[in-house]
């Protein structure tokens, strides 16, 4: 049988154990394993072990359980809905304000956590109840929380870009600066599409009350300030670390310290709490590790073979597709993944295939592998709220209230997935709106 021929049957095991509903990373880990024994014999054995050690001597992988422990910490002690009343009181005579606010709200979550489910829940059971009750369309809000909690992918600190940055050997300090500028302008053109929207149609966003927003300046101001901790914990944690006072994995220490003496300080960090916190931060610490150690593994035999030479191959010499040509066919088999897999499962999939191939294309970027990490981070976020598989639309549907339907969750969705598309398209044109900051910072 030819490399090309093994090469295929890997990837169509791998899809094939995927649709019985198998773990991603029991069904992944198990063809490099079963592979690796057909292919090598007992010896094969050495491949996956030496992929193992290499991911538990890459230092950075600690940054990964302190970064989900202060997202969640943060969460469980209430101070992200602190945050969340104060963009009700501030931000609630705009129009759509509340909606503006909620997008804000998810872009500071975002900077906490790293994951687009803590923004996910935090909104769903605080945003929406909130604007639902004061008469938001629910079409419109249900999109708005989805949208934003996607925004926790790709504003640093972002567990996905830590995962990329292990399979791709790239640092996770330039992937997080590369994030900021497509996050940020994501999150421009999210507000500013609901501003528009609201000015045209305001009846999708009823102004809010007097009633709603009086109140005394002392209590303006006092919630204000309960406002201002998360800033405070993520500028600290972030500071230290770009003006070189703390490495990686002290940094990420320093915000999960910060957000416990936050927790502490409002007087909420109790046994349950620490409890519950530690719990969830140890099951999705090792729900990763997992995923690491078996697309490690895979690509380590699929690699071995030679299945990256067959495919430069295909694209380049049978095909005879330009370097653009073949970065755009790649994005468009992401967004086309993206309805039927998860982030995590996409990355298994297309970082053996992918990433070798991108390093050898001549794009004339600086920082080639690492705008391709933002691309690749940016079209993780459509895999969550796509249908029929999108992982948001099924935790929206549990969590929303009852009035939200399935039919107004897939209804929502469709101008953020445009706008997102339409934000990827601006960055690979304009390579510079990742690359220059993590240029300018590290030369």
């Amino acid at each position: 049988m030819s490399y090309e021929a093994i090469a295929l049957l890997m990837f169509a095991s791998m899809l094939a154990l995927m649709l019985t509903g198998q773990r991603v990373f029991a069904a992944v880990g198990f063809v490099a394993a079963g592979f690796a024994l057909m292919l090598y014999g007992t010896g094969g054995v050495e491949m996956p072990f030496n992929a193992t050690f290499s991911l538990f001597n890459w230092f950075p992988m600690l940054t990964l359980p302190l970064f989900i422990y202060m997202g969640y910490i943060l969460s469980e002690s209430g101070i992200a809905e602190d945050l969340y009343r104060m963009f009700h009181v501030w931000m609630g005579r705009m129009a759509g304000g509340l909606a503006i606010g909620t997008i804000l709200m998810m872009v500071i979550i975002s900077a906490m956590n790293g994951l687009s489910v803590a923004g996910m829940a935090i909104g769903s059971a605080i945003a929406l109840p909130e604007m639902l009750r004061r008469g938001y369309d629910k079409v419109l809000i249900t999109g708005v929380v989805q949208g934003g909690s996607s925004l926790g992918i790709l504003i640093p600190p972002s567990v996905v870009m830590v995962l990329y940055g292990v399979i791709a050997r790239e640092p996770v300090s330039h992937l997080w600066l590369a994030g900021v500028g497509p996050g940020l302008l994501m999150a421009a053109v999210f507000c500013v599409y609901i501003y528009v929207r609201v000015k045209v149609n305001p009846a999708l966003a009823p102004a809010l009350s007097d009633a709603d927003l009086n109140m005394p300046r002392a209590d303006k101001l006092r919630l204000l300030g309960a406002g201002i901790i998360p800033f405070v914990i993520f500028f600290v944690m972030m500071g230290f670390f770009l003006m070189g006072f703390t490495s990686l994995v002290e940094a990420s220490a320093v915000g999960a310290t910060a957000a416990t003496l936050a927790a502490w300080w409002k007087g909420r960090l109790t046994r349950s709490l620490i409890h519950e916190t530690a719990r969830k931060t140890l099951a999705i610490s090792c729900m990763f590790l997992w995923l690491i150690l078996a697309a490690l593994a895979f690509s380590s035999i699929f690699n071995g073979i030679g299945a990256v030479r067959a495919i430069e191959s295909v694209f380049i010499t049978n095909w005879e597709l330009t370097p653009w040509q073949t970065i755009f066919l790649m994005m468009a088999s992401f967004i086309v993944m993206g309805m039927f897999l998860d982030d995590t499962a996409m990355l298994v999939i297309v970082a053996p295939l992918y990433v070798p191939l991108v390093d050898r294309l001549d794009l004339g970027i600086d920082g080639q592998m690492i705008w391709f990490g933002i691309l690749y981070t940016m079209t993780c976020q459509i895999a969550y709220i796509t249908p029929p598989f999108g992982y948001n639309l099924f935790l929206m549907r549990g969590l929303a209230p009852k009035e939200i339907t399935l039919v107004d969750i897939y209804r929502s969705i469709w101008p953020f997935v445009l706008m997102m598309v339409g934000i990827i398209l601006l960055v690979m044109l304009f390579p510079g709106i990742a690359v220059w900051l993590p240029n300018y910072v590290y030369g």
